[in-house]
């Protein structure tokens, strides 16, 4: 993911900033608690293609 890229991107749902998940090819909102897919480099930033953060992942997303 280009650190370019994800300086200028946010949630399209709360504006908030993202977390880039390199494992996982995911950018995250914390606030709205939903993982954005990255499909063959390309962000895919539609609330219903992304999918709901679990608990376990949310609160370690916190430390």
């Amino acid at each position: 993911m280009d650190k370019k890229l994800l300086d200028i991107l946010v949630c399209p749902i709360t504006k908030g900033p993202l977390i880039y998940d390199k494992d996982k090819q995911e950018l995250i909102s914390r606030a709205a608690r939903l993982a954005y897919p990255i499909r063959d480099g390309i962000p895919v930033m539609l609330e219903d293609e992304a999918r709901r953060i679990s608990d376990e992942e949310y609160e370690a997303l916190k430390r």
